[in-house]
Formats: C-alpha cells, structure tokens, sequence
C-alpha cells in the first residue's frame, strides 16, 4: 500500500507531501486542483509502463504542466511515493536547447529508489543520473549497471533485472498493476454498447467495452454474490443476465415494471455507467491501487449512496483514492468506512491541503 505521496513542480502543485490509507477521498471545489493530483497519478504510473515522456507530451509538453508560480531550485517536475517497504521518485526537467527537435519532450534528470519511507544516504538501492544507473549489491557497493539509458527512458523501465535488482523490477510490477478508471464512455457509438468478445476478463478494460465479458468472469471466478448485492442495492428486484452467441457476449438487464429485459443498447447512460463501475470495483484480481476520477458522473443522486457503500467494500481488497467534487458521494464513502478525505483548496495559484501535516520525504539530489 501507497503510505506517502509527494509532487512537486506539476501544475497547480508546487510542493504537496501528504499521507494515504486504504480508502481515500480527493475532494475540493472546481479549480482547487484535483484534476492535477489525478494526472500527477497517471503520470507515476506510466513510468512503469515506459510512457511518462509521451504523456507530458500529449499534455502540450513540459512547459505547459510545470508549476507558473514563483520558486528556487531547477525546473522540473518531481514525483515521488513510498509504502511501507520501498520508496521512489523522479525528477523531470527540462531538455537542453538545440540538441533535438523534441524540445517539448522533458528529460529525466535522476531517479532514486531506497529501502523503507524517506530517503537516507545508506538507504537508497538504485540511483539514475544522466544515463547512468547504478544499484547496490549484495554487500552493499554501487555497481554500474547501464551507463547509456536515453533521456526518455527510466530505469524504472530498463533496469529491472531479477539478480542485480530485483526491487527495481517489484517495484515496476507493483505500479503496472495500478487501475485508472476514468470517465467511462455509455454514448450511443460506445464500445461497450456493442456485443463483446466472449473471453474471461478478470479485470475491465479502461474504457469498458468489455463489460459483458468482465461480469460473467465474476460469476464464475469471483465474487458473484457480492456483485448480485450492489445490484440490489442500486437497482432493487433487478438482474443482469449474459447471453453467448457464438463468440460474442450480450449483456440484458431485467427491472420490475418492464415487460422484458433491455438490451446494452437500451439501457441509460446512468444504468450503464454504474455497471461498469460494480464490474470495475469487484475485479477477481483486485489491484495494489485503484483511482477513480470523477465516479458520479451521469448518475442519479439516488445511486451515490449505493456507490458509496460499494467503494468502501472494494477499499477492503484494494487501496482506492477517488476524486470526487459531490458531497453526497464523500458523504456516503465516509459514512460506510473509515476514509482519509484529502480536502484541497487553491491559495494564490498553489494547491494546497486542509489540516495536511506534511509526513517526512526528501527528494533525490540531481
């Protein structure tokens, strides 16, 4: 579980350390930054994936995602987390002018992973500086691993080895597993409104289109009793039934008061989306994290309450952070469990958090 996380230089947040547990709420008033820390999340977990620099580009660059505001030290961009047995973090800055034509690609200036939750000079297991990464071995000297790593690639990525280090490469695996789940598409074209590829799906795509496939998995390898009681719970007397015709799955919803059951293509933006959530929080493998951005979008008022109970529930298989600005969801996550509400607010440009004692971190040096 993620106990620490720290960003600095993105956006709206300058310098912003805070606590995590297993359930926690991200919530504020528009502009506050939410949408900042959510990308910030993103953007750690495409390290692992090897697509930080791709994702900052898409973004306008590095040069639209730095912080605007005032401050000492070099450009950049620095992310940064901890649990309780490992911590990482990077630094992103700025490329040097004239040496490429992408000049809105960042660079990755050092990384540092270390042993338990704040950085200490004995502590630290692998060092990135240039292209130059280094890892401890097994009587604690620095061994040169790669002396060549791009600019655009992390050691995260490409210097994983199961001998020479093996927490690098944990570490990548732990946040390859992180879940995103963000605005699903219910539109009348939406994938997941047409018939789907009848093949087991222990965890639902990011966009949903294999819904049908990812709720039959449930019944049959993971938790069907629980996925029949947020039904009810949302949609009371309701039942959800797939169908197989050849290799293509159909998913049908029957509810009291109608003559017959609906097909995916029938079903409101609200009904579907809300399937698409119980399909994505009772996951047969549940992740190490999972982020929701926004969950209350399109649904009726009637169903946060349900929603919140079902978050709290998945909060007990997996760490959850949910991005939320309807207080009748935080109220219901709240009153269902236990629950870090992270409150943030904006002063002079700079994001900041309600009643945040900051936990010890410290940044790697460049």
């Amino acid at each position: 579980m993620i106990t620490t996380l720290s960003l600095a230089g993105y956006r709206s947040l300058r310098d912003v350390s805070l606590e995590l547990e297993s359930l926690n709420i991200v919530t504020g008033p528009n502009g506050s930054g939410k949408s900042s820390l959510y990308r910030a999340l993103r953007l750690l977990a495409e390290i692992a994936q090897g697509g930080v620099v791709r994702l900052l580009a898409l973004e306008g660059g590095i040069d639209s995602a730095l912080w605007a505001g005032p401050g000492k030290g070099p450009i950049s961009i620095r992310l940064g987390y901890a649990t309780d047995d490992y911590g990482y973090a990077i630094d992103l800055g700025l490329p040097i002018p004239g040496l490429s034509m992408f000049n809105l690609d960042p660079v990755i200036k050092t990384e540092s992973l270390w042993v338990g939750q704040v950085l200490r000079p004995r502590n630290e297991l692998a060092r990135r500086g240039g292209p130059m990464v280094k890892v401890r071995d097994g009587n604690h000297n620095w061994q040169v691993v790669l002396t060549d790593l791009a600019p655009f690639d992390s050691m995260m990525a490409h210097a994983g080895d199961p001998q020479n280090a093996r927490e690098l490469l944990m570490l990548r695996e732990f946040m390859r597993n992180w879940r995103f789940y963000d605005h699903f598409r219910t539109d009348r074209d939406a994938p997941v409104r047409q018939p789907q590829i009848a093949t087991r799906t222990p965890v639902l795509s990011g966009d949903g289109h294999d819904l049908a496939a990812a709720i039959q998995t449930i019944y049959e390898i993971g938790f069907p009793e629980d996925f029949n009681a947020a039904l009810q719970d949302a949609f009371p007397g309701a039942r959800v039934d797939i169908s197989s015709n050849g290799a293509y799955f159909e998913l049908s919803m029957a509810q009291p008061g109608l003559n017959r059951p609906l097909q995916t293509a029938e079903l409101s933006d609200g009904t579907l989306r809300y399937l698409l959530l119980i399909a994505a929080l009772l996951s047969p493998r549940p992740p190490p994290l999972m982020v929701l951005n926004e969950p209350e979008m399109s649904l009726h008022p009637s169903l946060l309450p349900p929603l919140g109970r079902l978050i709290a529930k998945a909060s007990q298989r997996c760490q959850m952070i949910v991005v939320s600005h309807a207080p009748e969801l935080v109220a219901a996550i709240e009153e269902a469990a236990g629950a870090r509400k992270i409150a943030l607010y904006k002063h002079n440009g700079e994001t900041r958090i309600e009643d945040n004692e900051p936990p010890p971190w410290e940044w790697p040096d460049r």
